[in-house]
């Protein structure tokens, strides 16, 4: 039996975490000067096999912004998409342009660069891009969250809350590391990693959620 479109749509959704964790997990622990409970993501891009990164940025925000058009079309069956749909785009795009401008060297990655951020404006595209993502995707999560409650799902409601919750603290805790606090730059790769292992997870789940709707048809459509 074929798939429809937008069922292959709503599984990009499924598929954008493990591929950009996976693919950046795999490239750290291939680079015996790079730590992964230390350095960024975004570091991998700058050296050796830095196209590897590039391209693990560029087909996840593809995936992520796939998702989010199958997550519109499908929300929208009950007569409100609602803004979730549309800020995932944006943390798909986010990551295509954190992709696009590769970011400054920070705790001492590449090996002899400095360990103090110092930001040029590729490096400030980097980010601007990047804070669509880790930005967006919170707000995401408890608009998601405000439309379970509307409806009395309250334990996709509570999960979407947690999941935003603890994805904005891991993401602080992290940009404080790479910031060099002096209790967290050890450890600063390590937050950005749950941060993004949180976000994924939700990202799933949803897509989960709707890929559910988009087979039973006849049921109403989780909103």
């Amino acid at each position: 039996m074929s798939m429809s479109p937008n069922r292959g749509l709503l599984w990009c959704g499924v598929a954008a975490g493990p591929l950009f964790l996976g693919v950046s997990t795999l490239a750290g622990l291939l680079r015996p000067e790079y730590s992964l409970a230390r350095h960024p993501i975004s570091s991998l891009a700058l050296n050796g096999a830095g196209g590897v990164q590039v391209l693990n940025f560029l087909l996840t925000g593809a995936l992520l912004t796939a998702f989010a058009v199958g997550a519109g079309r499908e929300l929208g069956r009950v007569g409100r998409t609602g803004p979730v749909p549309w800020l995932l785009g944006l943390c798909g795009a986010g990551l295509v342009g954190a992709g696009l401008f590769r970011t400054d060297p920070v705790s001492g990655y590449p090996p002899g660069t400095p360990h103090e951020l110092v930001y040029t404006p590729l490096g400030v595209l980097h980010d601007a891009a990047s804070a669509l993502f880790f930005f967006g995707l919170p707000l995401a999560c408890v608009l998601y969250a405000l439309r379970s409650l509307a409806d009395r799902r309250w334990v996709v409601a509570g999960y979407s809350v947690l999941t935003a919750a603890a994805f904005f603290a891991c993401f602080l805790w992290a940009s404080a590391g790479f910031q060099q606090n002096p209790g967290l730059v050890a450890v600063g790769g390590l937050y950005q990693r749950a941060s993004l292992l949180v976000g994924f997870a939700w990202i799933a789940v949803l897509a989960l959620l709707l890929l559910r709707s988009e087979k039973t048809r006849g049921a109403p459509t989780p909103r």
